[in-house]
């Protein structure tokens, strides 16, 4: 993209607005190890402070899960390192304490702006498929069906990809990082060495994998001691992570994806370790030495829209979150929303969502391999096309026909002609997000995955870490029409959505999430409370969600439901209830050099959020 040149931006801090069951600011549990930093002045002492998930300061911020990880990067920031470091170096601490949402065994969207250049850079560091896989792969032969998605199809070496974290890391640092790779990742072998302290969401995430763990011996061994998830309060270690992580700090990536690694990486994909008489089969994959070596890390231009005088820049495919969430912003700009009442604003939030997934159905996959309309789905006129079938009054049938992203737009409301491209969505929910920046103002948005909750569950023996399961990201059934069919050498099409908000030519918002494909309506929702519902960024980030994927009904979070339901429901919506939808990580740029970092209250157990030199306490 062309430079960008930051100008002076004045923005008073909007006020605390709740939505539906209102915000409390308040310390939270941590997600996954021990509480964590509050942000004060010298290394954190692990599990003296209180976590917090709102932090205002300088120097500074670090935004994510996990307050061990959130430690670690703000520790990196104290001691001079910029955002890059501090991302990477954050990450692979969530690659210890989130071992079954992300770490080396999978891969990634980093998203960068340069304070130097006024440059926003991406790296595509999603997994790509073997080029032997087969079309049929999920498919099987016996029935002619496609397998159980879980825990079948999950835990496979079908699954597995060719991992893209280890090289995104090392691409990122060679770009913009003022550290090595071995300072990086050192603080996060030495977590591992002397382990993190269990609590209730990791054990509870390794009991609800124990059939599947349980089968993989390797998996076994490392994360069922004794045959049993490890005890919340006990104290778990992995020191194999630590030692593969000072390999790659030795040799660099031919320490990864050549070599010995790369070796058992392949042979344990083709040959599962699954543990004999198991009643879970894990079938072989076909990733060779050849698959790993020829990796490399892509680095596109983001996408970019404008979205009522803010500037929105995101990951362009083989995510489709960038362009997605630019659609439904770009539907919605054709309406008032911020004059709305809230309950208005949600319909119409969840119709431009519906008609944007469709057009994601429709279109959107690895750029490398098939052609895409990405201009036309960024453009305020297909947008403006597509607002035609929005009914303020009523909600749509599901699923809705896709749009004509053919730049005719001269009859803008003739009515959608395209295909009701009606796939499944099997994307798994278990990834996770950081957003940093750091005291010259560079900002780093990442969101990293292994794709399920555990992955495919197929641990590198002796070597500490999960394989991803990213392939079953593909469409199961081959359709030379769908732009996500399975190939060989492919990047299967991913929803996560790292994004970094402009306003006034500076940098104002970074943020993330994990989730699957509710990715791209939780990043999406945040932004609306924040830019057109007059929330202030914890209150964004704290109030309900709801998504709508273009499908019979939606989805919505207890909160959401009890604030909205019955006005959605007499508009048509069919609103049903789950738990939990995403955990955002992010951070706001404030006047002066200051910022706020923000992660989850309550959702995951609660993220951590921390600052360099803090100015006051939430």
């Amino acid at each position: 993209m062309s430079a960008r040149r930051p100008r002076t931006r004045a923005l008073a801090v909007l006020s605390a607005v709740a939505v539906g069951t209102g915000v409390v600011v308040a310390s939270s549990a941590n997600a996954a190890g021990p509480v964590g930093p509050s942000a004060g002045v010298g290394p954190p002492e692990r599990g003296k402070q209180d976590e917090q998930w709102v932090a205002e300061g300088r120097g500074g911020a670090v935004s994510s899960v996990d307050a061990d990880a959130t430690a670690v990067g703000i520790e990196v920031l104290r001691e001079g390192g910029n955002a890059t470091d501090a991302a990477v170096a954050t990450a692979a601490a969530l690659g210890v304490t989130e071992p079954y949402s992300a770490g080396i065994g999978g891969g990634g969207f980093f998203v960068h702006y340069d304070a130097a250049t006024g440059e926003v850079e991406t790296i595509d560091g999603r997994e790509t498929a073997p080029e032997a896989m087969p079309k049929d792969a999920f498919i099987d032969p016996e029935t002619g069906e496609t397998y159980p998605f879980f825990p079948d199809m999950v835990t496979s070496g079908v699954s597995v990809g060719v991992p893209g974290t280890p090289a995104t890391w090392q691409a990122a640092l060679d770009s913009w990082g003022s550290r090595s790779l071995a300072d990086t990742v050192e603080p996060a072998a030495t977590l591992a060495e002397d382990g993190f302290e269990v609590d209730e969401t990791f054990h509870r995430m390794t009991a609800n994998n124990q059939e599947r763990f349980a089968a993989i011996s390797s998996t076994a061994e490392l994360f069922l001691p004794g045959g049993e998830p490890p005890a919340v309060g006990s104290t778990f270690r992995n020191p194999d992570l630590a030692e593969t992580y000072r390999l790659m700090a030795r040799e660099g990536m031919d320490g990864f994806y050549r070599g010995a690694l790369a070796e058992e990486i392949s042979d344990t994909v083709q040959n599962p370790p699954a543990v004999e008489g198991a009643e879970l089969p894990v079938a072989p994959g076909e990733m060779t030495t050849e698959d790993i070596a020829e990796y490399a890390v892509n680095t596109p231009e983001p996408t970019s829209h404008e979205y009522r005088g803010y500037e929105v820049y995101g990951m362009a495919p083989p995510s489709s979150g960038g362009h997605t969430s630019a659609e439904i912003l770009n539907i919605l700009e054709q309406f008032d929303v911020p004059s709305m009442s809230e309950a208005d604003a949600m319909h119409h939030y969840l119709e431009a969502s519906a008609l944007a997934y469709a057009d994601r159905a429709a279109y959107s996959g690895d750029t490398d391999f098939v052609d895409m309309p990405l201009e036309e789905l960024l453009s305020d006129e297909f947008a403006a096309e597509r607002a035609c079938e929005l009914d303020p009054n009523r909600a749509a049938d599901k699923p809705v026909a896709s749009g004509d992203a053919d730049g005719d737009y001269s009859t803008p409301c003739d009515g959608a002609t395209g295909p009701r491209a009606d796939r499944p969505n099997s994307e798994g929910p278990s990834t996770t997000h950081l957003s940093v920046t750091d005291r010259w103002g560079n900002v780093v948005s990442y969101t990293l995955t292994i794709e399920q909750t555990g992955g495919s569950g197929i641990t590198v023996p002796d070597r500490g870490f999960i394989l991803n399961n990213e392939l079953t990201d593909f469409s199961h059934v081959y359709d030379e029409t769908d732009p996500n069919r399975i190939e060989g050498g492919k990047r299967p099409r991913s929803s996560m959505s790292p994004t970094i908000v402009f306003e006034d030519g500076d940098p104002w918002l970074a943020l993330g999430s994990p989730g699957g494909s509710t990715i791209i309506t939780t990043v999406t929702q945040t932004m609306v409370n924040r830019m057109d519902l007059g929330m202030d960024l914890p209150s964004a980030v704290a109030a309900p969600r709801a998504y709508q994927h273009n499908s019979a009904g939606v989805t919505a979070e207890p909160g959401f439901v009890d604030a909205y339901g019955d006005e959605l429901t007499a508009l048509g919506h069919e609103v049903s209830e789950t738990s939990s939808i995403g955990v955002v990580a992010a951070v706001e740029l404030l006047p002066g050099g200051r910022a706020q970092a923000v992660a989850e209250p309550e959702r995951h157990g609660g993220g951590s959020a921390a600052v360099v030199r803090p100015t006051g306490r939430w």
